[in-house]
């Protein structure tokens, strides 16, 4: 009979030397699963964002460039206009690379019947990644294209 006393007084000992670890072990899976779920939401906020910045920059440079003035000015237009969407967004600018091409005559973008073809390319810095890593840090690369056409009844512009 003392044995079983002393085995159930044992099984007691045990079970009030683990009270309230089930709290911290809880914690610490919480921790474990959340900040990495965080960074990922993050990331794909941030791409989103810059996905969005491009699309709107794409359609709203080749816009500028066939309602612009003169075939002079439209590729300035174009950027101003691709750079406001970037703003709009918050996404800096800097690595923006817009690319104009115009078809059929890349000579004549404000022909009757051509087509304006609108490039955006840019990347997106992954985030909390340190300065150290330097021109190494992971990108995620966005692309966006649009196509606008002059129009086949409107006058060539100079």
């Amino acid at each position: 009979m003392s044995a079983v006393r002393t085995l159930v007084r044992r099984l007691q000992e045990r079970r009030t030397d683990e009270a309230g670890t089930a709290i911290v072990e809880l914690v610490w899976l919480a921790i474990l699963l959340l900040v990495p779920l965080v960074y990922i939401v993050v990331a794909v906020l941030q791409t989103q964002r810059a996905s969005y910045a491009a699309t709107t920059a794409a359609r709203s440079a080749g816009r500028a460039f066939v309602t612009s003035e003169t075939e002079a000015a439209a590729p300035g237009r174009a950027r101003a206009a691709a750079a406001l969407a970037f703003q709009d967004q918050h996404v800096p600018s800097g690595r923006m690379r817009l690319t104009l091409t115009c078809r059929p005559d890349p000579a004549n973008c404000l022909a009757p019947g051509s087509v304006v073809l609108a490039d955006v390319r840019t990347s997106v810095l992954l985030p909390l990644v340190p300065d150290a890593l330097g021109g190494n840090a992971p990108r995620i690369r966005v692309e966006a294209s649009s196509r606008s056409p002059y129009g086949t009844f409107r006058e060539d512009r100079p």
